[in-house]
């Protein structure tokens, strides 16, 4: 056995618990920063990551109250500063960061929170201008969400009641800055909604840092601002402030004053304009009437008394008998000139005259068919005798007449054309050119008896 003072022997939980007791005083406020990585969240709301750098790593833990505060989403991948303390969770003895506030490093945690934000509504389509509604033209009643002490109701009054003293501005006022300011704004946006004949809804306040305008970044604001059926002007800040509330809002104006002015028309401008329609108005009476007095003077002075009217009657109807006259001639000329035409179609369709005509033609026609049959006579004459030349040529008696003659065996009379269709003895009919013969054969050949002689 080994000597030595008596061994003091711990169980793993008496360490763990000793080095969290030794642990979490010394580290209780520490800062620290690292990229995260490997992020969970499960349903407790708990959120568990691990916090690293080139050489090591840290075990994370933010418990669901503190991940309510964020102003950002956690993601892996991001560059934190982490303020927390150093625990040991004794079941797995290991050491762990409890995170007590973190914000990204390089981008502030309430920007990053916006650009997160904006990014998300805009692909909602939140942002769309399509979805943007008109302001009306002549508002009777004002709805205004702001804070009653702040300037920016007091600008708003004053230019309004500047602008169209009839005009009712119904306020219901919020807190403008702080934790519960979001809620605020954003029921004061429901209840206005609900009130009958409010025109248009101005939400807004003056300027300030980005912590004091961030309610307007808040999801449940842009949200009310969205699903309000009253049109809605965001007035928040000074002109280079831009929040979430400004882009989801169916107007911008840069600032509260220039939100009034965007949703009441000067009356005394309103005044001027109409006072130049009436003017304008009364000019074009004006001068219709001087157009239609000129045209009653210019009837008038056509009219004609009694005397005059009778004179140009009585031209009229000179100038109409004249005109009679003429067409009464001219009707008559036209109708000698049918006569005269009906009379030579009569005459031509007379048939004595038809007669007479064809008579007259006869001896012409006749001379013509005489001359006509002639000419066809000697045509024909001259065809027959062509076919009578050619007749002739191909007649047997012209080969007869050439030293030939046609054989046939005696009595039956059947054409002799080869030396074996007869035999010796028997008789056979000879025609000739001229008589005929009847001839014994005495000898059958199939070789000629008489052989011509060359040159014969």
């Amino acid at each position: 056995m080994v000597s030595g003072p008596p061994r003091a022997v711990l169980t793993v939980s008496a360490l763990n618990a000793i080095l969290r007791a030794h642990l979490e005083p010394a580290f209780a406020g520490v800062w620290v920063e690292g990229e995260l990585s490997n992020l969970r969240t499960p349903s407790s709301g708990h959120s568990y990551f691990t916090l690293k750098d080139a050489a090591s790593q840290l075990k994370v833990v933010v418990f669901r109250s503190v991940a309510r505060t964020l102003k950002f989403a956690l993601k892996d991948g991001a560059c934190l500063i982490c303020r927390g303390r150093v625990t040991v969770y004794e079941p797995k003895g290991e050491y762990q960061l409890v995170v007590e506030y973190a914000e990204p490093k390089g981008i502030g945690a309430l920007q990053l929170a916006f650009e997160q934000l904006k990014e998300r509504l805009t692909a909602e389509g939140l942002f769309d201008p399509k979805r943007k509604r008109a302001l009306p033209l002549f508002p009777r009643r004002i709805g205004v969400v702001t804070s009653s002490t702040g300037a920016a109701f007091r600008d708003i009054v004053q230019v309004v009641h500047k602008r169209f003293p009839n005009v009712e501005i119904l306020l219901n006022p919020v807190a403008v800055q702080g934790p519960e300011a979001a809620g605020e704004i954003a029921r004061a946006i429901r209840e206005l909604n609900d009130i009958d004949g409010v025109d248009v809804l101005i939400v807004g306040r003056g300027g300030g840092s980005l912590e004091d305008l961030w309610p307007f970044n808040e999801e449940g604001v842009a949200r009310a601002i969205v699903l309000s059926r009253i049109p809605v002007v965001s007035a928040v800040g000074h002109e280079t402030d831009y929040t979430i509330a400004d882009f989801v809002a169916d107007v911008r104006a840069p600032t509260p004053s220039a939100a009034a002015e965007l949703v009441v028309r000067d009356r005394q401008d309103l005044l001027k304009r109409l006072q130049g329609f009436w003017n304008r108005a009364v000019q074009a009476v004006r001068v219709r009437i001087r157009d239609c007095r000129a045209r009653v003077e210019s009837e008038r002075r056509a009219l004609l008394g009694p005397a005059a009217r009778i004179q140009r009657a009585m031209q009229r109807r000179d100038d109409l008998e004249i005109r009679l006259r003429k067409a009464w001639t001219a009707r008559i000329g036209e109708g000698r000139t049918a006569l005269q035409a009906l009379r030579h179609d009569l005459l031509l369709k007379n048939p004595l005259q038809r007669i007479r005509q064809a008579l007259a033609m006869l001896p012409h026609l006749h001379s013509r068919l005489r001359q006509q049959m002639q000419v066809i006579l000697e045509l024909c004459r001259r065809s027959l005798q062509e076919s009578m030349v050619g007749l002739h040529s191909r007649s047997p008696l012209a080969v007869l007449a050439r030293g030939y003659s046609i054989t046939r065996r005696w009595p039956d009379m059947m054409l002799v054309r080869r030396a074996s269709d007869v035999a010796e003895g028997e008789a056979v009919h000879v025609r000739l050119s001229a008589g005929e013969l009847i001839c014994e054969v005495r000898r059958v050949t199939e070789e000629p008896l008489i052989r011509r002689t060359e040159g014969v």
